[in-house]
């Protein structure tokens, strides 16, 4: 019932770029912050970028400047943007979404490979 599925994945040079979009349904889109986290083999989940319901972002040191959210509430889609790719950007990525209300209640998605090619 309720979903977000990640797409625009893949294998790129360092250097090259690639979209990420997420999709949600079964939810109030209007209602939610919406995020992208990552994860690399071994290592923990780390938060990419965020942006509220009121289109507030919020970035990690190491993206900022290179990647860039966004989000259509009448697609009920958020995207990344991601620029200048190196190969430290390799991870699944995953989309988030929290509710407004309440910092616990949350939604992943089955995330997005990302692979980039020195």
């Amino acid at each position: 019932q309720v979903q977000l599925v990640e797409s625009g994945g893949g294998l790129v040079q360092a250097g090259g770029s690639l979209r990420l979009s997420c999709a949600a349904s079964g939810m109030i889109f209007d209602l939610l912050t919406m995020g992208w986290y990552r994860q690399a083999p071994g290592k923990q989940r780390d938060l990419v970028a965020t942006m509220t319901s009121s289109f507030r972002t919020n970035y990690a040191d190491s993206v900022k400047g290179r990647f860039t959210i966004s989000r259509d509430n009448a697609k009920n889609t958020v995207y990344l943007q991601m620029n200048s790719l190196k190969p430290e950007d390799t991870a699944v990525y995953y989309c988030n979404a929290r509710s407004i209300y309440s910092a616990n209640i949350n939604y992943w998605g089955q995330g997005t490979q990302v692979t980039v090619s020195s």
